[in-house]
């Protein structure tokens, strides 16, 4: 059983209080740490942990504590259904009402976690519950592959925006309500393979309060950001006379239509995007090792510790391995 305590049969409607039971490979702590956290981070963490002999638990959610809300239409989709997993900046697990007409318009499955909000740890709850909320209804329900989506409110929307970065496997659009950051200053790139597959497939869609100007103001350094990694399948929706606050009904509709609108890339513009990065990457790695091999080792230590927060992912192995060197005495 996908969730314990159900009749045999998935069911539809809304669903409270549900208990999931399955775990998957994609919210295991080795995956957590592979996907979102910077590689000189992780690995600090993985020397720490074998100095201090530290056990890390394989998933760091224990799913019988935890509880779910979703929202199931009765009509399914002849592809399957929609999803979308939802990460909130409140405790609760609640689905908005008004949202539910549009879930059954456009064929979509909503699930969000319970203790998930603002206050919750980032990489110990509130992105392993999203991945197991995805990992259990897609286990339970026939949900087409291309139609997974990831969103959130204020705080959840910038959770939501670093789970469609690092799972692009399974995240094909992120709806962002109203809070976002910037990828290279406050979010790493993950592993070359899954940035590339987020720049090739994932559309992402920002939905901000027209008065709301403290986000309004984020998001642009945000789109400003993945225009420079090369992302371009974005779409900006405004709400009118709206401050921070949840989508109503219909803007929550414009989005997610929206979601499934994804714009083909330019293949030889990409490639050139790429390189452009690449360049600028192995440029500032060279003169790490330039300050290395000058004994500037705290020099070289300051500019690595930049290229892990700026490039991320992109700059392994090699940043690693500098790293390494700079701890030989």
């Amino acid at each position: 059983m996908a969730w314990a305590g159900q009749a045999p049969g998935p069911p539809t409607g809304l669903q409270e209080a549900v208990v999931f039971s399955q775990y998957g490979d994609l919210s295991s702590s080795t995956e957590l740490a592979r996907r979102l956290v910077s590689p000189l981070n992780a690995w600090r963490l993985q020397r720490r942990a074998a100095a201090t002999g530290a056990s890390i638990r394989e998933q760091p959610v224990d799913l019988s504590q935890e509880r779910f809300a979703l929202y199931v239409p009765a009509h399914m989709p002849a592809e399957g259904y929609g999803l979308l997993v939802f990460v909130p900046p409140w405790d609760e697990a609640k689905i908005p009402a008004a949202w539910m007409p549009v879930l059954d318009r456009l064929g979509v499955i909503l699930v969000t976690a319970a203790r998930s909000g603002n206050e919750a740890d980032l990489i110990d709850r509130r992105e392993p519950l999203a991945l197991l909320a995805a990992h259990n209804v897609t286990g339970e329900y026939r949900v087409d592959p291309q139609r997974i989506y990831v969103g959130g409110f204020s705080g959840g929307a910038r959770v939501a925006l670093r789970l469609a970065l690092g799972y692009p496997d399974l995240f094909h659009g992120a709806l962002l309500d109203a809070g976002s950051d910037a990828i290279g200053v406050q979010i790493p790139p993950p592993p070359r393979e899954l940035f590339e597959r987020f720049q090739d497939d994932t559309r992402v869609v920002y939905l901000t309060g027209e008065e709301d100007r403290f986000h309004q103001g984020t998001d642009r350094q945000s789109r400003q950001a993945l225009k420079s990694w090369c992302v371009t399948d974005i779409d900006v929706l405004d709400m009118p006379h709206t401050g921070h606050e949840l989508a109503d009904a219909a803007a929550f509709g414009r989005a997610l239509a929206s979601l499934d609108a994804r714009v083909p890339r330019d293949a030889g513009q990409l490639a050139d995007c790429r390189a452009h990065v690449d360049h600028a990457l192995n440029a500032a790695l060279d003169q790490v090792q330039a300050q290395f091999g000058g004994g500037k080792i705290d020099e070289a230590r300051r500019q690595l510790d930049g290229i892990d927060t700026h490039f991320g992912g992109l700059a392994a192995p090699r940043s690693v391995e500098l790293a390494a060197r700079l701890e030989q005495p």
